[in-house]
């Protein structure tokens, strides 16, 4: 019965390594391909990283942010980095050119003052100006974070493969002593008989 439920055991285990083995490789072909992905989209858009001195006045958690990169040539090309860009750099230019009104905010008012006859057209164009400017904002900063969280998928999906790969050894390595193990506890039910016969030979 014990040989038995150690077989069972042990080829059992052998499947669920088999199958973490599988599931390992095709994660480390996801991580792979969408990290190739994600770099090839950004280094089509060639956006450069903004230099130490285009971050000098900014908040010192937006210099820290962005800092591993301003020298002033270094390409996107990473996720992370296009997150920096998008919540601190492009954002915060956008918070400063709209006092902290969002696109919404000042969509409403454009549309409220573009039905008033009596509207300052300067006022109208500037504000129109500024709507345009927080819609290309937001669109350059949702394409840049939906890079960076296909990126994290990448990353999630490479850390996954390893942990599928060890796991998958782990359970190869306990699944051979157990049929290791079976294979003794027969061999020895099958010489227990032969060392009794002998011994009643001998006596």
């Amino acid at each position: 019965m014990r040989k038995t439920l150690d077989r069972l055991i042990s080829w059992t285990g052998l499947i669920v390594a088999a199958v973490l083995l599988v599931a390992g490789g095709l994660m480390t072909y996801a991580s792979s391909f969408i990290g190739d992905q994600v770099q090839q989209q950004l280094t089509q858009q060639d956006i450069t990283m903004p230099a130490a001195t285009a971050i000098a006045e900014m908040a010192p958690a937006d210099q820290a942010a962005l800092a591993p990169w301003a020298d002033g040539t270094t390409k996107m090309t990473t996720g992370e980095q296009a997150k920096a860009f998008a919540d601190h750099y492009i954002l915060v230019h956008m918070n400063a050119a709209s006092d902290n009104r969002t696109y919404e905010q000042v969509s409403g008012e454009f549309m409220t003052m573009s039905k008033d006859p009596g509207a300052d057209q300067a006022k109208l164009a500037e504000l129109g100006q500024l709507r345009q400017t927080l819609f290309m904002g937001n669109t350059l900063r949702g394409l840049l974070l939906n890079a960076y969280a296909f990126g994290t998928m990448g990353t999630v999906a490479g850390i996954a493969a390893v942990v599928a790969y060890v796991g998958a050894g782990l359970i190869l390595v306990l699944s051979i002593l157990g049929l290791r193990h079976a294979r003794r506890a027969t061999d020895a039910v099958t010489t227990a008989p032969a060392v009794r016969d002998e011994a009643l030979a001998l006596s």
